[in-house]
């Protein structure tokens, strides 16, 4: 993301595990974990969106750390519909944030995979901040957020997304009354309107 960021690799589930990290300037509030989309369709820790999140908690105060699935880039191992991605997400978490203040984020395939994992830490991690961005309600069974966690949730899905159509991600947020920030005329990569996504971000971790 810029001349600072430090990529390093960790023993995760199935094989090294590359890892990029992103620190703010001043001490940080906590960790944020950000997970990428779809690894058989292109997905990678330098997917715009990811990086647009990954510029948001920096600029909120919070190290930010994004990482490649298993199977992704310098990642060992080979793809596992979400079970294995799973268990690799918490092996970033367990490696680069095992205490303090946590900040989970994800886009598209990756806000699935967050979100099963927000349901696994939640009673035992202090999450600050849950975003799921474009979440994959359509093609994945994205895990309900906790009823103490939706005032620190943010939803956001494009108006337009023609990869998973708004419809879906309402049908999934319908039963939880979990609200959806919907952009108007939004894709599901936010072709133009990423600066947007970020401030609204940004407005989240800041409230």
């Amino acid at each position: 993301m810029n001349a600072q960021t430090e990529f390093l690799s960790i023993i995760g589930p199935a094989g090294q595990l590359e890892l990029a990290i992103d620190r703010p300037t001043e001490a940080a509030r906590g960790t944020a974990v950000i997970a990428h989309p779809h690894p058989l369709h292109g997905g990678t820790l330098t997917n715009k969106v990811v990086q647009t999140l990954a510029r948001a908690c920096v600029q909120a105060g919070w190290t930010s750390v994004r990482f490649n699935f298993r199977g992704v880039g310098q990642s060992e191992g080979v793809y596992d519909e979400g079970r294995g991605e799973l268990d690799d997400l918490m092996a970033v978490i367990e490696a680069q944030a095992p205490s303090g203040p946590l900040c989970l984020a994800g886009f598209s395939f990756g806000s699935f995979v967050t979100s099963h994992a927000a349901a696994r830490l939640h009673d035992s991690r202090d999450i600050q901040h849950l975003v799921l961005i474009g979440t994959a309600a359509s093609r994945f069974e994205v895990a309900p957020v906790a009823a103490e966690l939706h005032a620190r949730t943010l939803v956001v899905h494009g108006e337009q997304d023609d990869t998973v159509p708004l419809s879906s991600v309402m049908d999934w947020a319908r039963p939880q009354s979990l609200p959806v920030l919907v952009v108007p005329g939004g894709g599901h990569f936010f072709h133009g309107q990423l600066p947007l996504l970020r401030d609204l971000v940004l407005r989240h971790l800041r409230a």
